[in-house]
């Protein structure tokens, strides 16, 4: 198997995580099977950067002297805002060349600064992808998934996302196992599908200001598997369902039933991944009624059945001694 080099840019204004987290999963990988990775980082004139942090990051070298990358990875940071012109430079023309080009949170902005995601899908920080969408039209700009895999462009979502992505080319490079590996010594539980949103159901919606509204926001949370059309739930507010609807809507940003779906899909995920609840069991509890129900829902959010969903996403119990 050729070794691959994963090349990291390194610039001032760095967020340091979206650096050290890819780097940590690549590191793992090279030591389950070592000869398979080879990591560089590299700055324009060679100098150490300063992370947003304070942290202060010493690169490898220079990227005019950096070897050829595999994976050239491009985190992002407050210094992605206003780049230097000759690191935008460096990647128009460096960053073709490589056979597969990834960015972490707001270093999707670099590589559209470079013209390297002009008609291609990607997404950035939940922060940030407004900004991403208007200052580069020629991109389809993806608000909410963790990652976005585009041919051999790969982009994720704000910080922690970057081990997400990571996982998953490690996983096309050295198998299900190896990555899994990795991730257990990282203490990452579980990786998380590309298009699991980057929010809950909790955080993406805004918590209502009225208390009725709040309360049945709660109660959907705690009772996924209750009655929570719009009228039981308008009635639980003491509202007419037509009142209701729009207050929800007019306070949360979201309707009842987009935020019951989410609330329902996190609850079966949760007991997919940490039970050996049954499917139709899970269903039951989720509000799906059937294990039907439940998989259409999974193929249409995530793209992959409920019993597949569990076998990627549950870890395998460790065999290692403390």
């Amino acid at each position: 198997m050729a070794q691959r080099t994963v090349l990291v840019v390194l610039f001032d204004g760095v967020q340091s995580l979206d650096v050290t987290g890819p780097v940590e999963v690549f590191a793992g990988a090279e030591q389950h099977t070592p000869g398979t990775y080879r990591l560089c980082t590299a700055s324009l004139d060679g100098t150490p950067v300063r992370a947003t942090s304070g942290l202060t990051l010493v690169p490898d070298g220079a990227l005019a002297g950096a070897p050829e990358p595999h994976t050239l990875l491009v985190p992002g940071g407050r210094g992605s805002r206003r780049p230097d012109p000759r690191l935008t430079d460096w990647l128009r023309r460096h960053g073709p060349r490589a056979e597969r080009l990834v960015s972490v949170c707001t270093g999707a902005a670099l590589l559209a600064g470079a013209g390297l995601l002009d008609g291609r899908r990607a997404t950035t920080h939940w922060a940030h992808t407004e900004r991403l969408a208007r200052d580069h039209p020629a991109v389809e700009v993806d608000p909410d998934p963790i990652y976005v895999r585009d041919g051999h462009v790969s982009t994720s979502a704000g910080v922690t996302s970057g081990i997400d992505l990571a996982l998953a080319l490690v996983e096309e490079d050295l198998g299900r196992d190896a990555a899994l590996t990795v991730a257990r010594h990282l203490v990452v539980f579980l990786r998380r599908p590309g298009n699991q949103a980057q929010f809950s159901a909790q955080l993406a919606a805004q918590t209502a200001r009225r208390e009725p509204l709040r309360e049945v926001q709660q109660f959907i949370t705690e009772h996924p598997g209750a009655d929570l059309t719009v009228g039981a739930l308008a009635a639980r507010a003491a509202l007419s369902p037509r009142h209701f609807a729009r207050a929800f809507h007019a306070e949360t940003g979201t309707t009842p039933g987009r935020y019951v779906d989410r609330v329902r899909l996190e609850h079966a995920r949760r007991l997919l991944e940490d039970t050996g609840d049954g499917v139709e069991e899970i269903s039951r509890a989720s509000g799906y009624g059937t294990s039907e129900a439940m998989r259409r829902a999974f193929v249409r959010t995530l793209g992959s059945s409920p019993a597949e969903y569990r076998r990627r996403f549950r870890p395998a119990p460790s065999t290692a001694r403390t």
